[in-house]
C-alpha cells in the first residue's frame, strides 16, 4: 500500500485521487485551502486536510497539483526529506526550479484529466527510473518517459490534447445532428469511434498512414471525406493549436526567472 499525498484538489488534483482510489492499492491524503474542493473528493480519500504539514508526514510519494502562479508558495511549505520523492505537475516548471525549494527527489509529470477513469496519457522526466512513480502512473494509464526539454511539447500533445479531441468529437457530433441524427447517439458514436480509433493505434503497429488507407478503401465513403480532410487546412490547424499550447507552456517557464 504506497502512501500518497496530494496537494491541490482542482480538476487535475481530483482526477488523480479518483485514479488512485480505483487501483485500490495506495493510501490517498488530500490537501487544499477550499474545503469543499475537500468534500467532493473525500469519499475517495483515507484522509483530507488543510495542513500541508499533516497531508506530507510519511508519505513515500507527494504530488503538487496547483497552478504554476502559485507552485512557488506551496513549495515553501513544504518539508520533505530526501527519502520522499515529490511529483510536480505544474505547465512550465523545471525540475531545477523545483529542487532549489526542496531535499525530495523530484519527477516532473504532466499528465492529464484521463486519470480519473485511468486511461491517462503522461509525460515523465526523471533522473532517474523511479520504481514507486512508475506502478502509481502504471494504475492510471500509459506514460513516456522524455526528456525534460520535450516537457512543452508534451505539454501541448497529452496535457492540452483532451481538449482538441474534444472539440473535434464535437463537431462531428453537430455534423451527425445536422444529418437529422438524435444529439446524444450522434454523441456517442463520435465519441466512441474516438476511443476505438485510439486503441487501434496503440495495440497496431501499423503506420497512421496505412491505418487510414484501410478505412478509406477507393470507391467507398470514407475515401470521400478524407478528400476533404487533405483538400483542407485541418493539419495546420491542429499543428498550430499544438504549436500555440508549447509555446504557452514555455512563457510560464520563462516568468519563473524572475522568482
Amino acid at each position: 500500500m504506497t502512501t500518497v499525498s496530494v496537494i491541490g484538489c482542482g480538476h487535475m488534483g481530483s482526477a488523480l485521487i479518483q485514479g488512485l482510489s480505483a487501483a485500490g492499492t495506495h493510501r490517498v491524503t488530500a490537501c487544499d485551502l477550499d474545503t469543499d474542493a475537500l468534500e467532493a473528493i473525500e469519499p475517495y480519500c483515507a484522509e483530507t486536510t488543510t495542513d500541508v504539514a499533516s497531508a506530507t508526514a510519511g508519505a513515500e510519494v507527494v504530488f503538487v497539483a496547483v497552478t504554476p502562479d502559485v507552485v512557488g508558495a506551496v513549495l515553501d511549505e513544504l518539508d520533505l526529506s530526501p527519502d520522499q520523492t515529490l511529483v510536480t505537475i505544474a505547465a512550465g516548471v523545471p525540475r531545477d526550479f523545483v529542487a532549489g525549494h526542496t531535499d525530495a527527489t523530484v519527477v516532473r509529470l504532466m499528465p492529464n484529466l484521463a486519470a480519473e477513469t485511468r486511461t491517462m496519457a503522461a509525460a515523465v522526466a526523471w533522473d532517474a527510473p523511479d520504481e514507486t512513480v512508475g506502478e502509481l502512473l502504471d494504475d492510471l494509464g500509459e506514460y513516456v518517459v522524455i526528456d525534460e526539454a520535450l516537457m512543452d511539447v508534451a505539454t501541448a500533445l497529452n496535457g492540452s490534447g483532451p481538449a482538441f479531441v474534444y472539440y473535434l468529437i464535437k463537431a462531428m457530433q453537430e455534423s451527425g445532428v445536422a444529418e437529422g441524427m438524435d444529439p446524444a447517439d450522434a454523441r456517442t458514436l463520435a465519441a466512441q469511434t474516438f476511443k476505438g480509433a485510439a486503441e487501434t493505434v496503440l495495440r497496431s503497429e501499423e503506420s497512421l498512414e496505412d491505418l487510414i488507407d484501410a478505412v478509406a478503401t477507393e470507391g467507398g465513403t470514407t475515401i470521400e471525406g478524407m478528400r476533404v480532410l487533405w483538400e483542407s487546412d485541418a493539419d495546420a490547424a491542429v499543428a498550430d493549436a499544438v504549436h500555440a499550447a508549447a509555446d504557452r507552456s514555455r512563457e510560464l517557464a520563462d516568468g519563473l526567472d524572475d522568482e
